[in-house]
């Protein structure tokens, strides 16, 4: 409180006695105000500064919230996909009973892919999304979707899964024939092309 008070007032660190003073005065009326009578302020909690609890109304601040609940809501709906196909694509592409997918993976695979997006003129929703499996037998496709089919996509997003081809979980075994589970890996990589474009391809691995 001390540095802040001498920054309205002057400049800290160079006050003369006389400026000490009237900053002092004034620093005692202002306190002399909100212990003032009157004024509905909790007696608990005048003059702490904890009691300062104001909250960033202003539309910059404003804006800022909206466009990170529109950045989760969007995260969402692309784990949503994503999980869809690979569900659709387990008996019909990749011939398995059992898919196993490693904890929060296509939760950090949909925040990849709304940052990938972000500088795109129409953001996401100017995204082909095409996802895959890449095993012993090269890359298989497994769906392929986009957030707002209403938008003519710019871009081309390839989410490339891995499959673990050294899959080993013993208590599945025996319930189910081994080259009947499926799992995945942890690392994944994302490739950006855009359409309309001679620009080459952008490869990001995540790890």
């Amino acid at each position: 409180m001390v540095y802040t008070t001498a920054l309205l007032f002057g400049n800290p660190g160079l006050l003369d006695l006389s400026e000490e003073e009237s900053v002092l005065e004034m620093i005692g009326k202002y306190f002399l105000q909100l212990t003032s009578p009157g004024r509905g302020t909790s007696s608990a909690r005048r003059g702490s500064v904890e009691s300062c609890d104001e909250r960033d109304n202003s539309p910059v601040a404003q804006m800022d919230a909206g466009v990170e609940q529109e950045q989760r809501v969007l995260q969402q709906a692309v784990t949503r996909h994503i999980e869809l196909c690979l569900t659709e694509a387990k008996a019909s592409t990749l011939l398995c009973q059992v898919l196993l997918l490693p904890h929060h993976m296509t939760a950090r695979v949909g925040q990849d892919v709304v940052r990938s997006s972000a500088d795109e003129p129409c953001g996401l929703r100017g995204a082909s999304i095409k996802v895959y499996v890449e095993g012993k037998e090269g890359l298989k496709p497994v769906g392929s979707f986009s957030i707002d089919p209403s938008v003519t996509p710019t871009f081309e997003l390839s989410v490339i899964l891995r499959a673990d081809k050294s899959y080993g979980w013993p208590a599945l075994k025996h319930i189910f024939e081994s080259d009947k589970v499926l799992k995945l890996r942890p690392e994944y990589r994302l490739v950006k092309r855009k359409l309309y474009s001679s620009a080459s391809p952008v490869i990001h691995d995540f790890y």
